[in-house]
């Protein structure tokens, strides 16, 4: 699915034979903020028109990225500092430094998370509402890139997803799209960026029928478990330094979702696996 907005190519190619002259592994170096992989498009002239992905193929190291500061996240909890012993003096011949109470240090209270009002339900596969309630939720200790309940799409936002091709919203506007919203974030660990796409159509059938026809022909595919409906992609790098993709397509009721991981070195498709199901299950559920 979705690549990132095209990032500079030069950048990354210049650094990378920097360091193979030096033969020296590159250092890796932030990531720039943006959107979603961006995509080719080809069309099908038969049925529904098919969206075929063709991947930017860039690859970027992992880093912390600068200027992408976590919206609405709260700062941890500082702990009082603990005092010390501290000795007293005494007077008189034989009088030895006596330690005045250490006070028991005392936990900051707890930071609340601001409360959502981003609401959403779902019954029988139709979800209405905010589609942004439907993202993943960022799992705990994770970093939000961007507005902490995700953003809502608008048509430019959704046509750079696909590279801007010409005639993409008209070609979404024949499977019944409806809208779109998105989320990036970081995970606790700083392992990982997950970008994750809900796109929904106007019924079941078509965001399945989306779902399916949308390929990464430039990647290595393979299945998702327990999602026949659904499939993978994965980019390794060339060197463990550099920064691993995967790519996971699937739709849940009338809406077709695309979770996007990159990681430092080959990413494991348990990872993906796992968020692909989560998103799943809150899709039917919601939450």
């Amino acid at each position: 699915m979705p690549e990132p907005e095209n990032e500079p190519e030069n950048d990354g190619a210049d650094a990378a034979a920097a360091a193979a002259a030096a033969d020296v592994p590159p250092v890796p170096a932030p990531a720039p903020r943006r959107l979603p992989r961006a995509l080719g498009v080809a069309l099908a002239t038969v049925g529904l028109l098919a969206v075929t992905a063709a991947s930017a193929a860039v690859t970027v190291a992992v880093g912390k990225p600068d200027a992408r500061p976590a919206a609405a996240a709260p700062a941890p909890p500082k702990a009082a500092a603990g005092a010390t012993a501290t000795p007293s003096t005494g007077t008189g011949a034989g009088a030895t430094p006596s330690a005045e109470p250490v006070p028991v240090p005392t936990a900051a209270p707890a930071q609340p998370a601001p409360a959502s009002t981003v609401k959403g339900t779902v019954k029988g596969g139709k979800h209405e509402g905010d589609l942004r309630y439907f993202l993943l939720p960022i799992p705990a200790g994770g970093e939000s890139y961007g507005p902490a309940d995700g953003m809502t799409m608008t048509d430019e936002d959704v046509a750079a997803v696909f590279g801007k091709q010409d005639g993409i919203m008209d070609i979404l506007a024949s499977y019944g799209y409806k809208g779109g919203a998105t989320r990036m974030y970081r995970t606790a660990d700083g392992k990982a960026e997950v970008t994750v796409t809900l796109l929904r159509f106007d019924s079941t059938a078509n965001a399945g029928e989306f779902a399916r026809n949308h390929e990464i022909k430039s990647l290595q595919p393979f299945d998702l478990d327990g999602d026949s409906g659904g499939h993978g992609y994965l980019k390794a790098p060339k060197q463990q330094a550099y920064t691993g993709s995967m790519t996971g397509i699937s739709s849940q009721g009338d809406v077709q979702y695309t979770i996007d991981v990159d990681v430092k070195g080959t990413p494991d498709k348990a990872l993906l696996n796992e968020l692909m199901k989560r998103q799943r299950e809150w899709l039917t559920n919601g939450g």
